[in-house]
């Protein structure tokens, strides 16, 4: 996983895993496509990963984390202290 200040989601292969760190929790992320997630991390929203989607497609240190559940309830974060990075490994066909 790579560290980051800031990651423009947009910019993200589907399947890239992002490890969010705000003051409180640490939270997972699968990254679907479009605003699309899979998220983790809350003790009772998101024990386990559970479909979402982000509320803006940058995520910084610093900033807050929006999120809605799939039942569309909004979320935001304590600010993000750390957040990491890891895209998926080129498949064959994507190899040139």
């Amino acid at each position: 996983m790579t560290t980051a200040e800031f990651v423009d989601c947009q910019g993200l292969p589907p399947g890239s895993l992002l490890e969010v760190e705000t003051r409180n929790r640490r939270y997972r992320i699968e990254y679907l496509g479009g605003t699309d997630i899979r998220i983790s991390g809350h003790p009772e929203l998101c024990p386990t990963p559970v479909p979402g989607q982000l509320r803006a497609g940058l995520i910084g240190r610093g900033q807050h984390l929006e999120f809605l559940l799939d039942d569309h309830r909004p979320v935001t974060t304590s600010r993000v202290l750390h957040l990491r990075v890891k895209r998926p490994a080129p498949t064959p066909a994507s190899v040139h």
